[in-house]
Parts: C-alpha cells; structure tokens; sequence
C-alpha cells in the first residue's frame, strides 16, 4: 500500500475503554480520499438515525486524507464530523495546524470515538498505540493551562494537543475544537459533542515517516506551486483574512448590526491592514505551508497575548461590526476569550448580535441580561456575555444554545433577529449582494456556511484561457447580482471543487480561486502521492459524492426543501452603505434553489434521486443489500 497513508482507522470506544484499528482497502480511499467524503462514509455506515448529538451514540470523528502531512502547501488540513447538536443534522468542520500531520504520524489515518467515559479522560496516540489518561484535573481549565499541563505532564514540547474547552465541557450548542491553541475545528458544535463524552484532549506524537509513492512527481507539484505563489504581494499572508474588510465595506456588503446594514463606520479601525500596522507581532502559518496566513496580536493593556494567535476575519465580523464594535483592542480581547473558552467566535457573536438587537427593540431588559446593557457598540458588554456563554451563566445560559433557540425561549416576534439556516448563524458574508450565497447557506448540510464554495467575484472575472476555474468547465462570466441558471450551475460546480478541498485537506487559501494552485495540479499531487491515475472527472466526483452523502445524512434525519431557508432579513432591503435598498427576491431564490437540486441530480424536495445515487456508487447508503461501499 502507498506510504501517504496508513490504511487504519483507529477506534477508540470510551465506555468500555479499549481501542482497536480498522484496516481500510484501497478501494476505499480512492472512492473518498480522507476528511469530508470517508467522514461521511463513516456517519452513514455508523451512526444510527434519531440519535441524541449529547448522548453516548453519537460518533466523534477526526479523518486527515491520502496527502495530509505531506510537504505541499495547504495539504495539512483534516476534518471533524459527527452529529450536530446545534442543528440536529450532518456537522463538519476542518481545521488546518499541526495535529492532523501528526496523527497521520502515528501510524492512523483516522479516529472514530464511540460512548461516552464516566470521568474525563484524555487520549494518547502514538507507535500504532492508544492510551487512556485521567484528565480530572484539567477538567474546568481554559485551553492555554490544559496545553502547558499536558506539555508539563507527558514531558514533551512537541506533542500535538487537540481539546475542546470549557464551551465544551458546559455543552455550549457551539463548542468549538482546537489544536496548538489557535488551529480551530470552529462550527457544528463538535466540541460540546467532545465534551459531553467526557474527552478533554487527544494528544498525538508520532514517528511513522509519510511520504508520496512518486516522490519526484510530488516534488513537481510542488516546485510548480512556489514558481506559482508571490507571497510578497499575497494579501493572505500581508494582512491576513481580514485584509478585505475595507473592501467589502466599499461594496456595501460588510455584514453590520445583525445584518441590518451593509456599511460600517468604523470598519478602518477594525480592518486586517489595520491590525497588521498596530497590533500585530507576528504572522503563523500551519505545517509546511508558505502562506503563513495566521495572525498573531498583542494588546498589553487588555490582556492579550501572541500565545492565542490572533483575529481572522469572519471573528473580526462577528464580535466587531455585527455587534457595531469599533475598536480594535476589545475584538482582540473579546477574540481570545472565544479562544480560551473554545466556541465558535461566529455563533457566538450573531447570537450576542440578536440579543442587542432584541435589547434595542425593547424585548429584553437588563433585568433579563443580568444588568449588561446589551447595546450596539459596547465592546465591554461583547466580552462580558462571552464570560457568561461559556459558563452558561444567567443570559449566557439562554444564548448558549444559539440565535435560534434563544428566540423561541424570548418569544415576542424575536425570531426575525435570529439570522440563522438550520438553526446555526450566519458566517461573515452578505447574500444580498453575492447571490450565490442564498445557495451556499440554504443548501449546506451545516447549516450557513460560507466555505461551501467560491463567492461571486470569483465568477465575475471567468474566461475561456486559464482563468483558474476553466479547468473544471467555469469559463462564463457571472454577475454577483444575478440569479438563475447560470448562477446555479456556477455554484454547484464550485461547490464540488471545494467538495475535494475538503475531502484530501487542501486550503482554500492555497487552491484555486482564492489561491495560486490549480485544480490539475492537486489531481497531479494526489496521482504523485498514491499511485494512482485518477483523472479530473474522477476527482471532481469524489467532491460531489462528500456533497450528495452529506444530504442523505440530512434526509434521514428528516430535514427536507423546507430546511433549505434563508432568514426573513434577507428578503428585506439592507439599511445602509452602496446597496442600501437591495433585497433577495423570495420567487427567485425559490426557482434557483429548484433549478440548482436538479443539477444535482434531487428530486424537488432535495432527496438525491436513486439514479444519482447509482451513477455516484451510493445506493449502499439507502439499500445496505444492493452493494457493498
């Protein structure tokens, strides 16, 4: 078998504390490659239906892919997977860093967790191993003192630490999951899945060598890449994620106040290029990667310190301009609190964002916010409500369970500041003004997601000679506004590429359209790195079967078309800045999310037809008789 993988999947069954490994064929991994697509294999083969998210048969999965831990820049990130507690359905989310090259190290290409333990424990992996610690003492600790402990305990500086954090522990319905302290596993809830089978950590060391059964193809793709990449005029690296706040601020497309307004006037003081000229210290970057896209701040005065890393840009949005926060330090300060309780910065934010905009409108009081005076701009109050999230402590109790259900307890016409699909939050992208987007947050398995596929500038600049995109069939050029057809077909195919990003671990920082390599290169990598020959058609199945299997998790859940919403905010006209006035039309949205479940081959309720099912090889996941996975 080629070395860029192992072959075995480690179980490890906390109720009865024991572990074993699962040897995969290589048929396997050429039908899914690793992260989302085998994520999804296994959730469908495993996870029965019905389950309780917080219950001991929910399965917690972490899945690196056949290139992860490979030296080509990108390739190191891994995806998490098991049942949301957030949304009730299908809950991903990857993460980039250093953990997952390492457990590929360990001689496993995956961990699936069954149960639940009955006192906190914690994990190590190594040698082809697995072993079982007591973690009752760091149990209630913040992330930074849980990866010294560990450190300190196990006497090595280079062990890999993944934790959920004290979010986790209090079941917040958006617990994140990190790694090394700023790598974040950050939407479905996983972490509150993590925390309710008492698993605080999984540490990872390894000494098994990965490499490419064609070490000189590999070392082609990438060459080629770094022929390819300017990181002296990438504004990834420069200014990180939040480079392009001034310029969505410009378009009138800077989510503000809960998606209210589209301007925000303070969006310089909280923009990337900002950070990068007052507070920022220094700029990480994941394994083996040239981008080095992360940030790292510093704010003395506030408390903030490098260790945490530092602000992207949807945290940046989240607990600055859609809570109307201008000032730089308090995102700062409010950013590492996310950070230190482990929670999704996003849900996190949009639900404090509801509650101001609930505050404003008079349907709570301070009596209800335990005194803080929940209004807009009032950063203090953004890190206070953190503190009270993360413990679930008075109001904190009541958005710990996000937008949605916040709003079903507060009542009063309050639903219609949730801003929401499948009960979890909108993510820092305005779908008023890229369309594409009422698809990305409506269809996602997720729930709003705006890593679902490319935005609409990428499609606006599309031609028939090497626009980046031309090679998996994008060559018309697309208006951000527009809906219809073509914006349906656009999506769904950019939706299939970022299907492969996700399933073989590649960054979409690095790939193609908001990076420098192409999509043939990547197929050349994963040829270089198996043996294998696949082709594009091939690889570009591979995303839509992680698509399609994704769904049938959803529909056997008993989510249907009706799922696949958008909140009432959209349908009205946004507030302020260059689109003041523009809203999405509900009969358009409806006709192009139709047209769009047809390209996928569903039916009008968005169930994947037996058909399509068939051409894609999954008829296994609705008639366990007629064929084998």
């Amino acid at each position: 078998m080629p070395s860029s993988y192992n072959g075995k999947i480690l179980h490890v069954d906390l109720t009865e504390r024991r572990w074993w490994s699962e040897e995969l064929e290589e048929i396997i991994y050429r039908k899914y490659l690793g992260g989302s697509a085998l994520s999804s294999y296994f959730m469908l083969r495993d996870i029965k239906p019905g389950i309780d998210p917080l219950g001991p048969d929910n399965l917690l999965m972490f899945m690196t892919s056949v290139i992860n831990g490979l030296p080509l820049s990108g390739a190191n990130r891994y995806s998490a997977a098991g049942k949301s507690p957030l949304t009730g359905g299908f809950g991903e989310a990857e993460a980039g860093g250093y953990w997952g090259p390492e457990l590929k190290r360990t001689g496993f290409d995956g961990i699936i967790v069954h149960g639940r333990a009955d006192k906190p424990v914690y994990l190590v992996v190594h040698d082809n191993e697995c072993e079982f610690r007591d973690a009752s003492k760091y149990w209630g600790q913040l992330s930074g003192e849980v990866q010294d402990g560990l450190q300190d305990e196990l006497g090595d500086n280079r062990i890999r630490v993944l934790q959920t954090g004290v979010a986790g522990e209090n079941k917040v319905l958006y617990a994140a999951i990190v790694n090394e302290l700023r790598h974040y596993h950050g939407r479905a809830g996983l972490g509150a899945v993590m925390g309710s089978k008492n698993l605080k950590a999984i540490v990872t060391r390894g000494k098994e060598r990965v490499g490419p059964d064609n070490r000189d193809g590999a070392l082609g793709v990438a060459q080629w890449f770094r022929d390819h990449y300017d990181k002296e005029s990438d504004g990834m690296h420069l200014h990180g994620t939040a480079g392009g706040i001034m310029g969505l601020d410009a378009d009138g497309i800077l989510p503000t106040r809960n998606f209210r307004d589209g301007s925000f006037e303070h969006a310089k003081a909280i923009a990337g290029t900002t950070m990068s000229d007052t507070i920022l210290v220094n700029r990480g970057t994941c394994f083996s990667c040239l981008v080095a896209c992360k940030r790292e701040v510093e704010v003395p005065e506030r408390g903030v310190i490098p260790k945490y890393g530092g602000m992207e840009y949807e945290i940046i949005g989240a607990l600055g301009s859609v809570c109307g926060v201008g000032d730089m330090g308090a995102v700062a300060e409010a950013s590492q609190w996310v950070n230190r309780y482990v929670m999704d910065g996003i849900s996190a934010g949009m639900s404090i964002a509801f509650a101001m905009e609930c505050y404003e409108n008079g349907l709570i009081t301070k009596d209800d916010t335990d005194g803080v005076e929940l209004t807009w701009g009032n950063g203090d109050a953004v890190i206070e409500m953190i503190h009270k999230i993360g413990r679930r402590e008075g109001f904190g109790d009541v958005l710990a369970d996000g937008a949605m259900r916040a709003a079903q307890k507060i009542g009063k016409g309050s639903e219609r500041f949730a801003i929401h699909v499948k009960g979890q939050e909108f993510p820092m992208h305005e779908p008023r003004g890229k369309r594409s987007l009422t698809l990305a947050y409506s269809v996602s398995p997720t729930g709003a997601d705006h890593m679902e596929a490319a935005h609409d500038p990428a499609w606006e600049g599309l031609g028939v000679v090497d626009s980046g995109l031309s090679e998996i069939g994008l060559i018309e050029p697309v208006d951000r506004l527009e809906m219809g057809p073509r914006k349906a077909k656009a999506f769904f195919v950019s939706q299939t590429s970022y299907g492969v990003y996700n399933s073989v671990g590649m960054c979409d920082f690095v790939g193609m359209p908001i990076g420098a390599l192409k999509m043939q290169q990547l197929a050349n990598y994963i040829n270089a790195a198996t043996g294998w020959d696949m082709t594009m058609y091939e690889l570009m199945k591979v995303g839509e079967k992680a698509n399609t299997m994704a769904r049938l998790f959803n529909n056997r859940e008993g989510f249907t078309r009706a799922d696949d919403n958008l909140p009432q905010r959209m349908f009205e006209p946004l507030q302020n800045g260059k689109l003041k006035g523009v809203s999405v039309d509900r009969k358009e949205f409806e006709e192009m999310l139709t047209i769009y479940y047809n390209i996928a081959g569903w039916d009008d309720q968005g169930a994947p037809t037996y058909a399509k099912l068939a051409e894609l090889d999954l008829l296994w996941a609705i008639e366990p008789q007629a064929q084998t996975a």
